[in-house]
């Protein structure tokens, strides 16, 4: 189990120095700003959804690098989807984060994640999800075109 607790420290790391799809997007459809007042993470998550699809998504921000990892990930495993499918990958991470204590990962359920994964040690620390989480819930504002901002509280 060390060795995998390792390699998903090594994995949140290396998203958080070497974040993918951190730009802007000027001809974005979507676009919500987050922020966590507790740690001061923010976060502006861009898409661009073209017939249903998650054709690009990128972010900017600043924050932990939980945050910037997660968000980071998030871009990875939302682009190329179909929206509903995005939105199933939030119910999934959402669940791995916030769910019951008892929950266990499948096969099924790890293969769904992906790389996102990583975070299922995030769980054991309440205030970590939070950062964890920020991203996706702007990723959800962004899709429905909601203006307001996000926030984790």
């Amino acid at each position: 189990m060390s060795d995998v607790r390792e390699l998903y420290q090594e994995i949140i790391l290396d998203h958080n120095r070497r974040p993918r799809n951190m730009h802007s997007m000027p001809d974005a459809t979507g676009k919500a700003e987050g922020f966590n007042p507790l740690c001061g993470d923010k976060v502006t998550v861009y898409l661009k959804v073209e017939d249903g699809v998650v054709r690009d998504v990128s972010f900017q921000g600043s924050g932990c690098a939980i945050s910037t990892a997660s968000a980071s990930l998030m871009t990875e495993g939302v682009k190329g989807k179909t929206v509903e499918e995005a939105e199933a990958l939030f119910r999934r991470i959402h669940d791995l984060l916030t769910g019951p204590d008892e929950m266990v990962l499948d096969a099924e359920a790890e293969e769904a994640l992906g790389k996102l994964v990583v975070f299922s040690g995030v769980r054991n620390y309440p205030m970590r999800v939070k950062c964890a989480t920020l991203s996706w819930h702007t990723f959800k504002s962004a899709v429905k075109g909601e203006e307001a901002s996000v926030t984790t509280e």
